[in-house]
């Protein structure tokens, strides 16, 4: 075991802190459990507790542009309160719950280009030091995987992921960042947008899934946005029919573009924009018809072929500035002094 050094406000000779998380990618609303190993320094420490930070790393668009920054999403006191001898080493388990929220940092194993992190803070004395990052691997809910396979399926492609500051209007968004997921149009829309970008809100009960198209612009008009939200539960994550469902999403999504440009009154209420609230509210839920009832069941190549080869470029392409592949080495030095409290 190699102990990670706090040199920091404790000084030289102080306990050093290493948390190893357990195994494998946590859930967006499940159980992050490990251990924090802590060996005493050249004295007694009262240690006064232990307290992980989650993180992340948030872009953010501004009057000058695009900028990135690391934001601390929760925290969790997971221990303290005793007395750590002189040289002695002590365990600490932990089994904390990560907001809904959480966004996937890979998808079947994939990297996609999103960079979570735990930081373990040790507080002795009064004085308080912040070990390393640790990388946090995250993998889609299950309801969230078949959305994403049903776009594979459907022939949409996957381009990037990031994750942008700031709140979506008219959703019962709770963290101060959301997922962004950018997606090649499949080929019945290519002609009509540039660009679709998929953001899912999860909460107990269910998810969100709020889409955006970005318009190819016209010779007369301007490109735009077009929002839309849907809603889904958790246990409609084995449904047949999602192919249809999420093709229903975007064929009304396209609609409301047309209707958007269209001259005269609009065939329903909508609005548009970033953080414009939302003028419809499509929801499938149980018994919820879908225009047909399709008992199309998912087969050959999906979103996880499409994360694989064609953004898969993530593997060796460049990520946020970043080479995906150097992610987990870099993780460390990104953070570094360089979170929001």
């Amino acid at each position: 075991m190699v102990f990670k050094k706090l040199l920091g406000s404790l000084g030289v000779g102080g306990p050093t802190v290493d948390t190893v998380l357990d195994p494998g990618p946590a859930l967006p609303g499940g159980a992050l459990s490990g251990q924090v190993h802590l060996r005493g320094g050249k004295a007694d420490f009262d240690i006064d507790h232990i307290t992980l930070e989650l993180v992340a790393r948030v872009e953010a668009e501004h009057e000058h542009g695009e900028s990135e920054g690391a934001v601390v999403f929760d925290r969790f006191t997971v221990g303290g309160g005793f007395r750590l001898r002189e040289g002695e080493s002590r365990s600490v388990p932990f089994s904390v719950t990560l907001p809904w929220e959480t966004p996937a940092t890979e998808l079947y194993g994939q990297p996609l280009g999103i960079v979570l992190g735990v930081r373990t803070e040790l507080a002795v004395a009064g004085a308080k030091d912040k070990g390393d990052l640790d990388p946090l691997a995250v993998r889609p809910l299950p309801v969230q995987e078949a959305v994403l396979e049903a776009l594979g399926q459907l022939g949409f492609g996957f381009r990037s992921a990031d994750l942008e500051l700031g709140r979506i209007g008219g959703t019962g968004q709770q963290l101060p960042f959301y997922q962004e997921i950018e997606l090649i149009p499949a080929p019945q829309y290519a002609d009509q947008v540039r660009e679709f970008e998929l953001t899912f809100l999860a909460d107990p009960g269910g998810m969100e899934v709020v889409l955006e198209a970005d318009k190819r612009g016209g010779f007369l008009s301007a490109g735009h946005d077009a929002l839309a939200r849907f809603t889904v539960s958790h246990d409609e994550a084995d449904r047949p029919d999602w192919n249809t469902v999420v093709d229903g999403w975007f064929r009304q999504l396209a609609e409301r573009r047309a209707s958007y440009v269209a001259p005269g009154p609009y065939g329903h209420e909508a609005a548009y924009g970033h953080g414009a609230p939302y003028g419809h509210e499509g929801s499938y839920g149980h018994g919820a018809p879908h225009g047909h009832d399709g008992g199309h069941h998912r087969s050959g190549p999906g979103m996880g072929t499409a994360v694989a080869a064609g953004a898969a470029g993530l593997a060796v392409g460049v990520v946020g500035g970043m080479v995906a592949a150097e992610v987990v080495d870099e993780v460390g030095d990104f953070f570094e002094g360089d979170e929001e409290d």
